[in-house]
């Protein structure tokens, strides 16, 4: 879903803004378009709100309709909060969470290059279903109630996107998404394990930020970037999704620097199954 409760108003108070200075203007649409580069037909969509323009969409509308600085600058902020989508987990759970599960697997199998990041836990496309289970689990009263075995189900099914070689995965996360414990020492053995496996894949990375390396900047929050067309961030009560190319951009550069401090390969492999190894002693 990715979309906010009022997200509908906004989009429909931007597209009939720009349909109200393009017609106040004189300009025909064709004529429109052929001033801002775009099809005709991109043009109608975007007035007739089926398109939902980019910032720099309303930019070059701005710009070829020579609107007043002062109203450009407001439509503008109507444009970068129609580009941001807020979805509550609660959402989620109401329509069930299995849902959202297909809602990813469709991000998955639309996107070539996926690169996570991960502060506190690993991503469902790398859980067991122990693990799985542990973490779909309330952990306060006020979290919605969930069909655990059915959305693990889910999880596991889109685990499948990671065999195909046509899409690439970067997971980046740190030491302490690989220890919390969210799940009894068993499965977080198996878990550990089970990524070092996932890691020989020709078309998966995963790079792990040990504790004791200084890294510039501080871990907040879950983020996924698909592509170079979307972020999607998750909140303890929800899921923010991002399409400004400024906040994609700024989002690709905090992960290669991230990465950068990262373990990689090998390394990051013989970490995984030390921490596998580390789990059994613990509960032996």
């Amino acid at each position: 879903m990715l979309e906010p409760e009022h997200q509908g108003d906004r989009r429909k108070d931007l597209a009939e803004a720009l349909r109200s200075l393009r017609s106040a203007s004189g300009l025909s649409g064709s004529r429109l378009a052929v001033r801002c580069h775009m099809s005709q037909a991109k043009i109608s969509r975007i007035e007739t709100g089926s398109t939902l323009p980019s910032v720099i969409d309303v930019e070059r509308i701005l710009a070829a309709l020579d609107v007043p600085e002062e109203f450009a600058r407001e439509l503008l902020e109507l444009a970068r909060a129609a580009n941001v989508d807020y979805t509550a987990w609660r959402t989620h759970a109401r329509l069930g969470l299995h849902q959202k599960q297909a809602e990813l697997r469709a991000l998955e199998q639309s996107s070539t290059l996926m690169r996570h990041f991960l502060p506190a836990v690993p991503s469902g496309l790398l859980h067991v279903p122990e693990y799985a289970a542990a973490t779909l689990r309330p952990g306060v009263r006020s979290e919605p109630a969930r069909d655990v075995p059915r959305v693990v189900e889910a999880r596991m099914a889109r685990q499948a996107v990671l065999d195909d070689p046509g899409r690439r995965f970067v997971f980046l996360m740190t030491e302490q998404a690989v220890r919390w414990r969210r799940a009894p020492l068993p499965a977080m053995a198996a878990q550990a394990a089970h990524m070092a496996r996932i890691s020989e894949k020709p078309n998966v990375e995963i790079a792990i930020i040990p504790q004791t390396v200084r890294v510039p900047v501080t871990p907040m929050n879950i983020f996924v970037v698909y592509d170079d067309r979307l972020v999607t961030i998750e909140l303890f009560s929800g899921e923010v999704a991002l399409r400004t190319p400024q906040d994609i951009g700024y989002h690709l550069e905090l992960f290669e620097l991230l990465l950068g401090h990262a373990l990689t390969g090998t390394e990051a492999k013989s970490f995984l199954l030390d921490r596998a190894d580390e789990f059994m002693r613990e509960r032996e």
